[in-house]
């Protein structure tokens, strides 16, 4: 069974830190070229002279919309017009009682999780259609299926692009395009720190936090299956995670 990737071309968000850049690893670990968007320079630079010439950066803060716009030409312009491959991975995380939620907070994250999603997905959509082929996977979480009462807005939003991700390939799959998600339960990225601080505490202490390169072998696995097989969804639970 052939995990490889050969002479494809993939853009993932988010690249820079967590599951983004775990797949980073893994997709060029089995042969693509890899565009790196992230809004931190600094990181994909060093990222860059650390992963060689396959990894290229592309900085935007696709929470601004002139910059959001730009992502699929900016991926054509580095990779000379190829893309195979995009993985919308950024997000932000809003945890605790709704009701200490910032409007400010529920709203970047509500764009970044639901709006720029659906806009990113929507701009690949024709390159992959005028292909005839492409797949586009999407970072969603466990809390897309489990009503987690300790993350109402981050939940709402996961919730929110699951359906997408479902309705969206019913769409496109006739032009040989896969739609599908990811949705592990906690990983050890930087949106932990947003946590409940007893929640995390017993996480940790119970072994129940999934590493984010196991996220980005799955990736892998459901890039590399047969065409003719697209994996919709899939749910990752650390073993001793109780919900």
């Amino acid at each position: 069974m052939s995990f490889r990737l050969d002479g494809q071309v993939a853009a993932i968000t988010g690249a820079a830190s967590g599951i983004g850049l775990a797949t980073v690893r893994a997709l060029l670990g089995a042969g693509a070229r890899v565009v790196l968007v992230d809004r931190d320079a600094a990181a994909l630079t060093r990222l860059q002279a650390e992963l060689g010439p396959d990894a290229l950066p592309l900085v935007l803060d696709l929470l601004d919309p002139a910059q959001c716009a730009r992502l699929l030409p900016g991926v054509l312009a580095l990779t000379g017009g190829r893309l195979d491959i995009f993985h919308a991975n950024a997000g932000l995380y809003v945890g605790g009682d709704l009701v200490e939620a910032s409007h400010e907070a529920i709203d970047r994250m509500l764009q970044l999780n639901v709006g720029v999603v659906m806009k990113n997905v929507r701009d690949v959509l024709p390159h992959f259609i005028a292909q005839g082929r492409g797949d586009v996977l999407v970072t969603s979480s466990l809390a897309a299926h489990f009503p987690t009462p300790w993350e109402p807005v981050y939940a709402s939003s996961k919730w929110a692009i699951d359906c997408f991700v479902q309705t969206t390939r019913r769409q496109v799959f006739q032009h040989g395009i896969r739609v599908g998600a990811l949705s592990p339960g906690p990983v050890i990225t930087a949106l932990l720190a947003d946590w409940p601080a007893e929640k995390l505490a017993e996480a940790k202490a119970k072994g129940s936090l999934i590493d984010p390169a196991e996220v980005a072998e799955v990736a892998l696995f459901m890039l590399t299956r047969p065409r003719g097989m697209t994996i919709r969804d899939v749910v990752m639970l650390p073993t001793h995670f109780d919900l």
